[in-house]
């Protein structure tokens, strides 16, 4: 059993590197450009990872085992961060100026969010995933939406759009609901997905509406925060 949980670690641990590299490659060689290069990488770790979970058994030990596998993002984001380790197509990939000190902010909270959820709340509740999810495509499709489309500004933020907050939405609600639908339907969670839609919708709008507040580098940390408080209260 033991050695079907360190193969789960090793999936997950791939699947992660495999996507942080594609897209760390392709804004390396220009193909994309570096924002959505960090964008990508922002919204679809989480859910990769997140659906990795499913490869380990119940025993509870074994969060801690799929924990280490954000705990070493997060201490790579520290050491290239603070020029310990010299990796330009990261720093490409996950900086908005190129500046490498940029990753000790929003994509290092990102991972240490990402450990803490899941030895909080791993696979006993939909808090943790509505969480990470909102934080994933949440505030991932905020910035390309507020990108592609230049609507108004809102009123208490001119540094966010209408259209960003739309996104903000429709990509943490549309993650939430699919990600809890598939551990539903894998039995994880005893309720079915509609008991959680209404939960689900209220805390995507609440982290909209902080998402949108005036609270530059830290909206990782808010949001998702938002979100856990709200899910303690609806779940």
């Amino acid at each position: 059993m033991l050695t079907n949980n360190i193969i789960a670690l090793i999936i997950t641990f791939i699947v992660a590197l495999a996507w942080l590299r594609i897209n760390d490659y392709l804004a390396h060689r220009g193909w994309i450009e570096s924002h959505l290069s960090r964008k990508l990488i922002h919204i679809g770790t989480g859910p990769l990872f997140v659906l990795c979970w499913l490869l380990f058994n119940a025993n509870s030990i074994n969060k801690f085992l799929a924990a280490l596998v954000p705990l070493a993002f997060t201490f790579q984001f520290l050491l290239i961060g603070t020029g310990v380790i010299k990796d330009e197509a990261s720093v490409k990939a996950m900086s908005r100026s190129g500046d490498r000190r940029e990753i000790l902010r929003g994509p290092l909270y990102y991972g240490i969010i990402f450990v803490l959820l899941t030895i909080l709340y791993w696979k006993n509740s939909p808090i943790g995933i509505v969480g990470l999810m909102l934080m994933c495509g949440g505030d991932g499709l905020a910035d390309i939406f507020g990108r592609k489309w230049k609507t108004q500004k809102i009123p208490w933020n001119k540094g966010k759009t209408v259209a960003g907050s739309i996104g903000m939405f429709i990509g943490g609600w549309l993650l939430s609901v699919l990600i809890v639908w598939i551990f539903t339907a894998a039995e994880v969670f005893s309720f079915t997905i509609q008991s959680y839609l209404v939960a689900i919708t209220i805390i995507a709008v609440v982290g909209t509406l902080v998402e949108s507040l005036p609270l530059k580098d830290i909206d990782n940390i808010t949001v998702t925060l938002s979100a856990v408080i709200l899910g303690h209260i609806l779940f």
